[in-house]
Formats: structure tokens, sequence, C-alpha cells
């Protein structure tokens, strides 16, 4: 599986292809930043972020991209030009039919390093040492988007299948009959 994960950011918007399966060895195919000027319209920023990643899904295509999750933050500002960024990679990849999955900080970096709190220095170190590379991929938004790649790589096709199975129960013609008298599920599955 190749797949290509985005750091949606307006003024750099980390990218990354990683090559693998689970439980086999990965490999970077490629790393970058899509770099906008800060005192450029949002307008154009955005249609810098499309063509950048355009120019990425045109040179690696990918089966899937992985999206780094918007959260909240206290800076509003921040969060619009990256959830902006975000739609925008969805928008790019859909465009072509490519799948794409939502990943957030905490689910990326319990993957990477088995910690969700892990710090930006220690999910750069276990991409560069995952990927076996000799120097640590900068800036750490580049760094990110390969740890979004790797995520995916090991949990997307478990998450992939179980939402599958979730969705076949749902439509199911035995349904009402099997679920009659049950209590319903509370929670979300991942």
């Amino acid at each position: 599986m190749r797949v290509l994960g985005v750091d949606p950011g307006l003024t750099r918007c980390g990218v990354g292809v990683v090559e693998g399966a689970p439980g086999r060895p990965l490999r970077m195919a490629g790393v970058g930043v899509v770099r906008t000027p800060a005192e450029a319209d949002v307008g154009q920023r955005l249609l810098l972020v499309e063509q950048g990643l355009e120019s990425w899904l045109d040179e690696h295509r990918p089966d899937l991209v992985a999206v780094e999750r918007v959260f909240a933050q206290h800076n509003v500002r921040t969060v619009m030009g990256t959830a902006q960024a975000s739609a925008v990679a969805m928008l790019c990849a859909t465009r072509r039919g490519i799948p794409v999955t939502l990943h957030t900080p905490s689910e990326v970096k319990a993957a990477v390093t088995g910690s969700g709190r892990a710090d930006k220095v220690q999910v750069t170190a276990m991409v560069q040492r995952l990927l076996r590379l000799d120097a640590p991929p900068k800036p750490a938004d580049a760094a990110d988007a390969l740890a979004l790649a790797i995520c995916h790589i090991w949990r997307g096709g478990a998450t992939n299948r179980l939402q599958a199975a979730v969705q076949a129960a749902r439509t199911s013609p035995l349904k009402a009959d099997s679920l009659k008298g049950t209590a319903p599920v509370k929670g979300t599955v991942r």
C-alpha cells in the first residue's frame, strides 16, 4: 500500500509518502512541504496548497490519502487555516477517486511511538527509525506527514475492516430480527 500523509497547514503543509504493509518493513517514497507566503490572501494560499498537493498526487499516485484530523485549539485563526488546508487535501484526493482517512494527532502519536502524548521530537525520532532514514525528516510538518502515513498503514486496514463489518451489519436483512430485544451500543467505534 502506498499512502500519502498530509499534515495540513496554510503556511506549511507537510506531505510524506510511505509504502508498506502491517508487519513488513516500511519505505519512504517522498517527503516535503508545500509552502505558501504568509502575506498572500487566503484564496491564493489555498490555490497554492491545491497545486502543490496535485503535484504530489501526480508524482506518487497513492492508494490512499491520510490527513490529520483538525482538533480544537485556542487560536481560532490557526484552526481555520488548518481546516481549510485539510479540506483542500480531501478535495484533491476525492476528485481523483482516492480514499481519504482522518487520524487524530494522539492516534498518530500512539501508532508511531506507543504513546498518544509523545512530543514532536519523539515522533520524529521514531519516524526516522521506522523508515531507516539517515537523518530526521525536517521540518516537523514533513515528519508528521510521514507519521500519518505510517499510522494508516499500521492501523487503517483494521479500521477499514471494522467499519465495513459495522456497515454490513446495519444493512443486513437479518438486522431487525437479530437486534430485537438488545440494548443500543454506546460509544463510537474507531
